[in-house]
C-alpha cells in the first residue's frame, strides 16, 4: 500500500497565500484552537515534503527569529523534528534541518517513488509551485485548505491555485476554528482540519499533465 501525501496550505478569502504590508503571520487570526489543531495534524509520524524556494524560506525565518516568536510555534517546532525530503538542483547537504535530504530530479518522478518506499504518509506544506503541479500529474491525495477571513486584494502575494489545472474534489470535513477561522480537507485519510476532498481530477491527458508538472520543476 502506497503512502498517501497530503498537500497542506493557507490561504486567505481571496486566495493567497501570504500578503505584504501590515499583516502579520496568520493574518493576525491566529487563536489556540487553531495552533492546538495545527500541532494534532503534525503529531503523527510523518514525512515532510518541501520544494527549493518554500525549504529555504523556512530555514531563514526560523534563523532570524527568537525563541518565542510566532515563527517557533509548536507545530512549527514538530515539523522541524520530522524527516524531510527537500526536491531541488540547487541545494547541498548538509542543510539546517535535523533530519533533512536534497533529492534532484523530476518532482512527481521523486513523490511517486516516495510513496512507494515511505512506511509513514507524506505531507508538504507551502510549496505551492511544486504541489500544483503534483496536483496535475495525480500524486496528491489530499488538499487540506485553511481558509483565514481577510481579503488581500492589494496586497495578497503568492496565489495558491495560480495557473492550476480544473479540479472535481469531494468536500470531506469542515471546521471552523476559534470561532473564526475555516479548515478544510481534501481526500484520502480525514483530517480534524477543514478542507478535505479526494482524489483530483484533471480532465487533461496524461501526457499534458506530465508535462506540465516538468515545467514547474524545483531549483
Amino acid at each position: 500500500m502506497t503512502a498517501t501525501y497530503t498537500f497542506d496550505v493557507f490561504t486567505s478569502l481571496d486566495g493567497f497565500g501570504a500578503a505584504s504590508g501590515d499583516w502579520t503571520g496568520y493574518w493576525g487570526k491566529q487563536g489556540p484552537e487553531l495552533l492546538d489543531h495545527r500541532l494534532s495534524l503534525y503529531a503523527a509520524e510523518q514525512r515532510m515534503v518541501f520544494g527549493a524556494n518554500t525549504f529555504r524560506a523556512f530555514v531563514g525565518m526560523l534563523a532570524s527569529s527568537t525563541a518565542d516568536s510566532d515563527v517557533r510555534d509548536p507545530w512549527v517546532t514538530r515539523m522541524t523534528s520530522l524527516p524531510a525530503t527537500v526536491v531541488s538542483s540547487t541545494l547541498e547537504e548538509p542543510l539546517d534541518w535535523r533530519d533533512a535530504t536534497v533529492v534532484s530530479g523530476d518532482a512527481v518522478d521523486v513523490v511517486a517513488r516516495l510513496k512507494e518506499e515511505s512506511d509513514v504518509p507524506l505531507r508538504s506544506h507551502g510549496s505551492l509551485s511544486m504541489n500544483r503541479a503534483l496536483m496535475a500529474a495525480g500524486p496528491v491525495d489530499r488538499v487540506q485548505v485553511t481558509v483565514f477571513p481577510v481579503i488581500t486584494g492589494r496586497t495578497g502575494r503568492d496565489p495558491i491555485f495560480q495557473g492550476a489545472a480544473d479540479f472535481d474534489l469531494d468536500l470531506i470535513e469542515s471546521r471552523t476554528l476559534d470561532g473564526r477561522t475555516r479548515g478544510v480537507g481534501l481526500p484520502s485519510q480525514p483530517a480534524r482540519l477543514s478542507v478535505a476532498t479526494s482524489q483530483p481530477r484533471d480532465p487533461r491527458s496524461p501526457a499534458d499533465e506530465r508535462s506540465r508538472a516538468r515545467a514547474s520543476g524545483c531549483v
